[in-house]
């Protein structure tokens, strides 16, 4: 799964998330791309599990890009722990995703399995997306 090797800090705070996306928001590498209409943090199982449909339906063929990392980490307390006594520990890492993100980009294939791989992809992510092309 994906997180960062190292980091300046071990944990984060939790930020606003408004506005839409300026950076990561174009087709750079592929032909076709699955981008975010809402804003919402995506675990890097979520962004793990998205890669394995597209890959499996596409049967390894084509080029797959991911754009979005998860580089902000997210605590956690345990369970039946008392408030106070400072934060968690961290839990997971997401990627903090805005509307107009571009999530996965897809090339070297026919339209017709990108769509679907993407829509397969789309189903394993918290938030509503739409395939764009270049």
């Amino acid at each position: 799964m994906l997180a960062p090797k190292r980091a300046k800090y071990r944990k984060q705070f939790r930020n606003r998330m408004k506005g839409l996306a300026t950076r990561g928001s174009s087709i750079a590498f592929g032909s076709f791309g699955l981008k975010s209409l809402e804003t919402a943090w995506v675990t890097a199982r979520q962004i793990e599990a998205a890669r394995r449909a597209m890959t499996h339906y596409t049967k390894r063929g084509g080029r797959i890009w991911i754009r979005i990392f998860p580089d902000k980490p997210v605590t956690k307390k345990p369970a039946e722990t008392r408030m106070g006594s400072g934060k968690g520990d961290v839990n997971e890492y997401v990627a903090v995703v805005k509307p107009g993100t571009i999530l996965f980009e897809m090339g070297a294939l026919d339209a017709k399995v990108a769509q679907e791989a993407m829509r397969l992809a789309a189903h394993k992510l918290p938030i509503k997306t739409k395939l764009v092309s270049k």
